[in-house]
């Protein structure tokens, strides 16, 4: 018989079977009138099962079938990709191929050479038992049939779902809401058993859970069909040939006794277990099958409640909790469902859900014995609401004259600090102006200190009232830049804290984190914040706005210490949080500007400049874009287009930050000396050193007298006055400035850039033996940072490439500027300044390597895409135009032509960038060139 014959044919085979004689025999006549040409091969193959039972067990065909690939067809389903794989055969991903209707489904197919007795077997009962099922927790079977090779398949419902442990543990479900679940896989295997089917392998990895919160039991291919034992075959779950998974599996499947519901009963028990605890119930001194089978066997499950009791010591609180849940009732229906004995267990899987729905209830188990003393307990739990009630119309009417007294004292004491407040504020104007005469300004930093010491002494008795009016004032010192003041009021606020709400609490923690950070601890801030998180958890708009600004100085703390995957968790906490509030705008887009940093960070420049732009937008549409969020985006929006290389947008981000931050918190504060910072950086960029030098040696001083010598911001000052000092060809204060930024640098990730820019210098003046390590670690560090194909990495390998050809190595310089160009090209694009540095890399090489036609060209190829529109592309030309110049001095009938092309560009830099290492290089060519 061919396949496609045994095809139309095993069907009815299968259904004849099942049918008594006589039904049979009224089945075959109709075969007769419809199908006559399949009625031979029917008969001749029911006769066979007469007189040789195990006939099946032969293939009827030999047909080799071929190994499954994606997009293969098996039957009227294409395969798109594996989902699973076992002993038996391949789970797939399909969809319906025929045009008939569309459909994907999880397509269950035999390992190629199917032959084996024992998978033909369970295939062909798993076809079966799915077929006669049907239910909603039950994996639904939709087809069945063969491929044109001979392939067998079950088609059966695919569930986009996960293994029931990783969803109760993502979600974190609830000891009811696990239960809830459970009694879904409860209900599927009553089903199961109520159609004569023991699954005979339940285990999470069989039971899957929809993004719905529907359960989905899969996986019968072991099952046994109650009714029929003439038709299974040979025990597949004796130890001999073992199927089922021995964690789960019941004592009498490891010693090869009959199976029968209650061990659907035992399997069921184990995953509960795991479920409510999240461990196994035996503790193995060895994890092997031979321990496990000893275990199964012979060895007392662990209480449930237990197990969690015994973690209290090293989790939280919500482990006692759980512990509480477990002991009782759980405790007694888990450990009766583990039972050895079959006789001991629950005697079917229903009586097991009727226990945990009595539970859920409230009402008395069956599996416990019914004392007066038990039941009176479940009573009250299971009438607590009524008895509540009754309770608290005693109450109520029994207090109702305390309740008024009590608030009539509320109101007061509310009146009371609300004038208390008033007083204070007030007083402390008050005594300021007699202080500084009627001809001098109130110094606000006095004020805030005599506020101090006022709260020490008029609020000694107001614990509440004293910590409230400290976290106001170490507010205004942060604002106001004074980080370590900040701190010190803290310091005095916490005698105070012992009777302060938790709100108050938590917003001198973060108070307190904010000050470490901008002080330069990010490590003592992550650990203050990260003790204390689980404590910002809370309801309505004000507990929202407080976690949310909590997780937001916590995400910053992670990004200064590198740990980005930690800051985007904190981050998009925050931004989640502050989505749901009430005219949450402005909240909202300091959210996005902490994101795009971030992004920043990573080295996605265009993602990062989008996510500002984004933020900007959403202070705009709430009126609030010329406060404090305004500056930091402005900042970003600078930085970020100077990265880019767009010169002009960079100088207007940055002038616009300047200004904003001048009306907001005027000058000597560190928010304007960052936005002088980014302005004075421009200058560099432009040559305009006289303007720059003076605002970078007047932030170095402020800094360091706001925030101490040591502060990681004071890296960018030293970066920053050694270029200017390069620049100036002061090459000793260079050096000494660059260095000095990476001792402030050492746990920044702003390191790679002060071991760039020092290898630059140290390679300009020929020092290239010290240049290299340094340009080889900035590498390094670009790379972990960033990964292999960002434009940072890019210069970085160009770099390193100009430092070989300059000791000589030309086949070392060019794969490393080849990939450098390749890099910068694709992620900077072809117009990015760095993008011509590195052709021009290539030039030099390539004229070394007597490739002069292809430097000529590389030399014409830069000249024409970056026109002088730009500081840096003229930068960028004057070097270009300079090196072609130098090869035309290198050759006696065209030195005369080099020597006035080199007096053009010496002319155009005086001009422009008198005092410049770019105009250094192209005297000393001109020299070099004869005059």
């Amino acid at each position: 018989m061919d396949t496609a014959q045994w095809a139309r044919v095993a069907p009815i085979l299968d259904e004849l079977l099942d049918m008594d004689p006589a039904t049979r025999e009224l089945r075959m006549l109709r075969l007769e009138r419809e199908q006559p040409d399949l009625v031979d091969d029917v008969r001749r193959l029911l006769a066979l099962e007469q007189s040789r039972p195990d006939f099946l067990e032969t293939p009827v065909y030999h047909t080799q079938i071929k190994v499954s690939q994606p997009g293969a067809l098996v039957g009227p389903y294409r395969l798109l990709r594996m989902i699973g794989e076992g002993g038996m055969g391949q789970v797939w991903l399909a969809e319906r191929a025929d045009g008939l209707f569309e459909r994907r489904a999880a397509l269950k197919l035999l390992h190629p050479g199917f032959a084996d007795t024992g998978l033909r077997t369970r295939f062909d009962r798993e076809r079966q038992i799915l077929a006669k099922l049907a239910h909603e927790h039950v994996a639904r079977f939709l087809d069945a049939g063969f491929g044109d090779d001979g392939q067998p398949y079950l088609a059966l419902e695919y569930v986009e779902g996960q293994n029931i442990l990783v969803y109760a543990s993502q979600r974190k479900l609830s000891v009811l809401q696990k239960l809830a679940l459970f009694l879904q896989v409860c209900s599927a295997v009553s089903h199961a058993h109520a159609s004569l089917v023991v699954h005979r392998d339940l285990k999470p990895s069989n039971i899957l859970v929809t993004p719905s919160g529907a359960v989905r039991l899969l996986d019968f291919g072991i099952a046994k069909v109650l009714d029929a034992p003439g038709r299974e075959g040979s025990d597949t779950t004796r130890a001999g040939s073992r199927v089922f998974t021995l964690h789960y599996a019941a004592p009498e499947q490891i010693r090869g006794d009959p199976v029968t519901a209650t061990t659907d009963v035992y399997s069921l028990g184990m995953v509960l277990y795991e479920l409510l605890t999240g461990s196994k119930p035996f503790e193995l001194k060895r994890d092997t099958d031979a321990a496990w089978e000893e275990a199964i066997l012979g060895e007392e499950p662990i209480r449930p409640s237990l197990v969690s009791r015994e973690s209290e010591d090293r989790l939280t609180r919500s482990d006692r909790k759980l512990a509480r849940a477990l002991s009782g009732d759980l405790d007694t229906i888990v450990l009766k469902a583990l039972q050895k004995d079959p006789e001991d267990r629950y005697l079917s899987v229903e009586a097991l859900a009727s226990d945990l729905r009595r539970h859920i209830g409230g009402r008395p188990i069956n599996a416990r014995p019914h004392s007066l003393d038990y039941r009176f307990r479940k009573y009250l739990q299971r009438n607590a609401l009524q008895i509540s009630i009754g309770l608290a119309i005693i109450a109520v009417l029994g207090g109702a004259l305390y309740i008024v007294s009590w608030q009539a004292r509320e109101a007061r004491a509310e009146a009371q600090r609300a004038q208390a407040m008033h007083s204070f504020v007030i007083g402390l104007f008050e005594q300021a102006e007699k202080e500084a005469g009627p001809s001098n300004a109130v110094d606000i930093r006095r004020l805030l200190d005599a506020g101090v010491r006022r709260t020490n002494t008029e609020f000694a008795r107001q614990p509440i009232l004293r910590a409230e009016l400290l976290a106001l004032i170490a507010r205004m010192r942060l604002r106001m830049g004074d980080y370590a003041t900040a701190i010190a009021v803290l310091d005095q606020q916490k005698g105070a804290l012992f009777a302060a709400p938790l709100p108050i609490q938590v917003d001198s923690l973060q108070l307190r984190g904010d000050a470490l950070l901008r002080l330069g601890d990010a490590a003592s801030c992550r650990k203050l914040l990260t003790a204390h998180e689980e404590e910002t958890e809370g309801h309505g708009d004000t507990a929202r706005r407080q976690a949310a600004d909590y997780a937001s100085v916590l995400g910053r703390c992670d990004r200064a210490l590198q740990d980005r995957a930690g800051a985007r968790r904190q981050f998009q906490k925050a931004l989640t949080l502050r989505r749901r509030l009430d005219n949450g705008a402005s909240a909202e887009a300091e959210s996005l500007i902490d994101l795009a940093m971030l992004e920043a960070d990573a080295g996605h420049n265009t993602v990062a400049l989008q996510g500002l732009l984004d933020a900007l937008k959403r202070l705009r549409a709430a009126h609030s874009d010329q406060g404090d969020l305004a500056i930091r985006i402005w900042q970003g929006l600078g930085g970020l287009n100077r990265e880019l290389g767009h010169g002009a947008d960079a100088e207007n981000a940055y002038r616009t930050s300047y200004r904003l931050a001048m009306q907001l918190y005027g000058p000597g504060h560190p928010t304007t000396i960052d936005t002088e910072r980014g302005l004075a950086a421009i200058y560099v960029d432009q040559g305009k050193l006289d303007l720059a030098e003076p605002l970078f040696t007047q932030a170095d001083q402020q800094l360091t007298r706001l925030l101490g010598p040591h502060h990681p911001d004071l890296g960018s000052m030293g970066n920053s006055l050694g270029i200017i000092a390069w620049e100036r060809g002061d090459l000793a204060t260079a050096e000494l400035q660059l260095r000095r930024a990476l001792k402030l640098w050492a746990q920044s990730p702003r390191l790679h850039g002060g071991l760039f820019n020092l290898a630059m210098i140290l390679h300009s003046v020929g020092r290239d033996a010290d240049a290299e390590p340094l340009a080889r670690r900035a590498l390094a560090l670009r790379e972990r940072m960033f990964g292999s194909n960002q434009g940072l990495v890019g210069a970085s390998l160009r770099q390193i490439g100009e430092i070989r050809l300059a000791r000589q190595d030309a086949d070392g310089a060019e794969p490393l500027l080849t990939q450098a160009l390749a890099i910068l090209r694709r992620d900077y694009g072809p117009s990015h300044a760095l993008t011509g540095q590195a052709e021009l890399s290539l030039a030099r090489l390539r004229a070394a390597q007597q490739r002069q036609p292809e430097a000529d060209a590389l030399i014409a190829a830069i000249l024409s895409q970056f026109p002088p529109n730009d500081v840096e592309y003229r930068r960028l030309r004057w070097e270009t135009r300079t090196l072609a110049a130098q090869w035309q001095c290198a050759n006696a009938d065209q030195r005369e032509s080099g020597r006035r092309n080199l007096q053009q560009i010496k002319a155009e830099i005086d001009a422009e960038l008198p005092v410049s290492v770019v105009n250094r290089e192209a005297a000393k060519a001109l020299i070099d060139c004869g005059e």
